[in-house]
């Protein structure tokens, strides 16, 4: 089972398990899967809620702004809306890292994914690497619905 397939199954949306991410941390006496620190972090943000359409661009005004899982994914708050995005390669994601961000000819109210995302190390301020951006993910919690029955 892929390390997303497993996300998903933990976060109760079978809906996601086409999108790419990383491998992740097997027990050597299971076939199962462990999730890391970050992965459990976002498990836990993204409980009760289900993924909606991929989008390539992602409103950030109104957000109370990024934040990093560490080794998992970018994370977006917009209202009642977590946007996750799981970068290409989300094992360089590291929360002590902070994001210098280029627009590439979008809104700068807009975050897309051909933006040009660097990081920055937040002790010494030196570059520590590339962020390459795939689609962001919108999850909203589950409305409950009453059945006539």
């Amino acid at each position: 089972m892929t390390r997303f397939a497993h996300l998903a199954a933990t976060f109760g949306v079978a809906a996601t398990l086409g999108l790419a991410a990383p491998a992740i941390a097997q027990d050597e006496d299971s076939d199962t899967p462990e999730m890391t620190e970050g992965e459990r972090e976002l498990a836990e943000m993204l409980e009760g809620r289900v993924p909606g359409e991929p989008q390539s661009c992602v409103r950030t005004f109104a957000s109370r702004g990024f934040e990093v899982i560490d080794k998992t994914a970018l994370v977006i708050r917009e209202g009642g809306t977590i946007w996750v995005n799981f970068t290409r390669n989300p094992r360089s994601l590291d929360e002590n890292d902070y994001l210098v961000i280029r627009k590439f000819g979008t809104s700068p109210n807009r975050l897309c994914r051909l933006d040009n995302v660097t990081t920055r190390d937040r002790g010494s301020n030196f570059y520590s690497g590339n962020v390459f951006l795939e689609d962001f993910i919108p999850y909203r919690e589950v409305e409950e619905t009453e059945f006539d029955g």
